[in-house]
């Protein structure tokens, strides 16, 4: 199942309203390149087919997801216990070093944030999902088996 926060609900909401704007210019670029002549050699037309082609398989893309995905309910889940939308401190077991990692349903993809973005399907995710401060939760990662103590959340 698909569990996305209410922010990021409206997040793709926004997106799937953009690229649905967007049709209306793209119709336009390929009668524009159309009256150009020739289709078989008119690359204006070829590139605008293309982006209409990639801009519907985004909307059909985003009108599943928000079709499927179902909205976290902040309100019934305890302080303490880790779920979508979390920010939590973890402490590596081995290593001793602390990362903080956010549970979202539709990561940024923005490298530059204070935290790892990390899906409730990932092998981080899942193991955080549910667990509360103060438990070691262990992660079953590509190199190997890691032991984090989730330190605190916000």
């Amino acid at each position: 199942m698909d569990f996305i926060t209410s922010e990021e609900k409206k997040e793709l909401e926004e997106q799937l309203k953009v690229l649905i704007g967007a049709r209306k210019e793209l119709t336009e670029r390929i009668a524009t390149a159309r009256e150009l002549g020739d289709l078989k050699e008119n690359a204006e037309y070829h590139a605008a087919r293309e982006d209409q082609g990639l801009n519907e398989a985004k909307i059909r893309e985003l009108e599943e997801r928000l079709q499927v995905a179902q909205v976290a309910d902040q309100d019934a889940i305890p302080e303490d216990m880790v779920f979508l939308g979390a920010t939590v401190l973890l402490k590596d077991l081995e290593s001793g070093e602390e990362e903080q990692y956010k549970l979202v349903g539709n990561p940024t993809g923005d490298f530059t944030l204070d935290y790892i973005e990390v899906t409730p399907t990932s092998p981080m995710g899942v193991a955080l999902m549910k667990a509360r401060i103060g438990e070691t939760i262990r992660v079953d990662l590509p190199r190997g088996a890691r032991r984090y103590q989730i330190v605190s959340m916000t």
